[in-house]
């Protein structure tokens, strides 16, 4: 007699260990979350979630694109932390009137896992600038359930960053430098090639790049996919509130929501808390059902 292994029921974690986790549903995976990455030192490693996708097991990432080498799928990146640059690549600085390459690239080290299952994830990390100083010790938790009656899986992020320094710590963004309509550092997602020209969605308005700097609760994308041409949709909310949004559409597909729009000053032994929602949906989700996955 022949015996089969059984497929996977339900949420499944696999750990690679001192690499990635994995995370599946029913034997289809849902994303590898890479928590020690091997990026070069201008690329500020970080933690990053790639590939991702959708239930039906479409892409919905893009890793290291040749454009901006940075870009790692769905990862949390600072680009302005007072002249250190958690983001990778040049920074933006108001003193050098534009993008300089800098010895200024930072780092985010992993240090453990308090909590490890498929639905939850607890890890603490060290954020390290590049001349050895620890800007940051963090907490971050990590969230997933899936919503098979909608098509989608959501992922929960919750980051607390602990100023361990004993001098102020300003956060911004290219735009708080200058750079108008640039406000990217946060949560960032950059999505697949295919994706570009793709609709972009708040709870008032629909249209591509012209909803940059808008300020809503929620933000969703919706591409397609090269060879089936199907639909997919990455819905991001800050949980915390409203706020504004940093998208492009037209050349390629990110989506971060722009928390550093205005500079956020973090004192000593004081801790900032970040906190959002992602939803990977197949399909083209339309704004009542945005709302509803998002609340």
């Amino acid at each position: 007699m022949t015996i089969t292994e059984p497929g996977r029921t339900g949420l499944a974690l696999t750990h690679e260990h001192d690499r990635s986790l994995r995370v599946n549903w029913c034997d289809r995976e849902l994303f590898r979350y890479v928590y020690r990455p091997w990026d070069d030192q201008l690329e500020s490693p970080r933690p990053y979630f790639h590939p991702l996708w959708t239930l039906d097991g479409r892409p919905v990432s893009l890793y290291r694109p040749h454009d901006h080498v940075w870009h790692k799928g769905l990862s949390l990146a600072l680009a302005n932390v007072g002249t250190d640059n958690f983001w990778g690549g040049p920074t933006y600085l108001r003193a050098y009137g534009g993008y300089a390459q800098l010895p200024n690239n930072g780092t985010q080290r992993h240090d453990r896992f308090t909590r490890l299952s498929a639905a939850g994830v607890t890890e603490e990390l060290t954020w390290l600038a590049a001349d050895g100083r620890v800007v940051f010790a963090e907490e971050r938790t990590l969230d997933v359930s899936v919503l098979p009656s909608d098509g989608a899986w959501q992922l929960d992020v919750m980051t607390s960053l602990r100023n361990v320094g004993v001098s102020d710590v300003a956060i911004g963004s290219p735009s708080t430098e200058g750079r108008p309509g640039a406000a990217y550092s946060g949560l960032f997602w950059r999505g697949p090639r295919s994706f570009s020209g793709g609709t972009v969605r708040i709870p008032d308005a629909e249209g591509t790049d012209e909803l940059n700097g808008a300020r809503a609760p929620w933000m969703a994308f919706t591409g397609r996919h090269d060879g089936d041409g199907e639909r997919a949709t990455l819905l991001m909310a800050d949980l915390t509130g409203p706020t504004p949004w940093f998208v492009r559409s037209e050349v390629y597909a990110v989506l971060c929501p722009a928390a550093f729009a205005a500079v956020r000053t973090v004192a000593p032994d004081e801790t900032l808390v970040l906190h959002y929602r992602v939803v990977v949906a197949d399909g083209d989700l339309d704004h009542k059902t945005c709302a509803r996955l998002a609340a």
